[in-house]
């Protein structure tokens, strides 16, 4: 089901390019956009802005507005957690110093992995890594993609199971910063931070409500209520937890890469009604007036 509250708009705030972990290219990625009948788009890449101006460019080509988007990694409590900003000043100078010390924080985690995965002895991992991230800092997906050529691994799922996934020797989460720190970042941009995909953390119920109350009092002002790979069960759970807090309610695919048809630009369980859109409060509101 496509998401649109609007039955003229489609509104997808989380998907990824080359920039980070994606595999269309930002231009690729808007083009299919627009064939997907999205509207309005963020994209979302992982600690990154740097596919935005290519992405701008290819979404005047293709009647699509672009929302300036990112996805931020951070700790709670030692877990790794996502914070998506939307609609943030992209010039932001204090914004733009936070993201160069996430690159670093980056670049430095990539070589952490690639020192715990060294018993594998695959030659000039962190340089084929790299590579396949297009030359920018590589993620564990990458690393895995290098896995899978060097017969290794039968597949990505397998080098995440054996070795990439949460509490696994190649997971490395100690150079995130915490999440009120990530939550300012985002504010003092003039944006909104949501909280990503909360269903995808395998938490138990209790500590996503600690995790979301903590988010809102860190500054946090939505979260993810519609996103891709859900049951109705989390779309109820979210809606709760979205109404308990008083957050606005956002949405987005988390589209990584064409061939899924469960996480497909603008293909997502439509919000229930009763919530607070956050695009009602993006400095241009898609298709309406912000609520008086």
């Amino acid at each position: 089901m496509t998401i649109p509250q609007d039955p003229v708009l489609c509104i997808d705030l989380h998907c990824h390019s080359t920039a980070s972990d994606g595999a269309l290219s930002p231009t690729e990625l808007l083009v299919r956009a627009a064939e997907n009948k999205v509207t309005h788009l963020a994209l979302t890449d992982h600690d990154t802005i740097s596919g935005l101006a290519e992405a701008q460019v290819a979404a005047d080509a293709n009647g699509v507005v672009l929302i300036s988007g990112i996805e931020l990694s951070c700790l709670w409590r030692s877990r790794t957690i996502h914070i998506v900003g939307l609609d943030f000043d992209i010039n932001n100078s204090e914004f733009l110093a936070a993201l160069k010390q996430q690159n670093r924080n980056r670049w430095a985690r990539a070589a952490m992995i690639t020192d715990r995965l060294s018993k594998l002895a695959i030659p000039d991992l962190l340089e084929r890594a790299t590579t396949e991230a297009g030359g920018d800092v590589p993620g564990r997906p990458h690393f895995a993609r290098v896995m899978v050529e060097s017969g290794v691994v039968k597949n990505a799922a397998q080098a995440f199971k054996r070795h990439l996934g949460a509490g696994k020797v190649g997971d490395v989460k100690a150079y995130w910063p915490e999440l009120t720190e990530v939550v300012q970042w985002i504010n003092s941009a003039g944006g909104v931070a949501v909280l990503a995909h909360p269903r995808k953390y395998q938490l138990t119920a209790t500590k996503l409500r600690e995790l979301t109350a903590d988010f809102r009092r860190a500054g946090g002002q939505s979260i993810e209520v519609s996103t891709s790979g859900q049951s109705s069960g989390d779309l109820g759970f979210l809606t709760e937890l979205c109404m308990r807090e008083k957050l606005l309610a956002s949405q987005g695919s988390d589209f990584h890469f064409p061939g899924a048809p469960w996480c497909e630009l603008g293909r997502i369980m439509k919000m229930p009604d009763g919530l607070e859109p956050v695009w009602h409060h993006f400095k241009q509101v898609p298709g309406a007036h912000a609520p008086d």
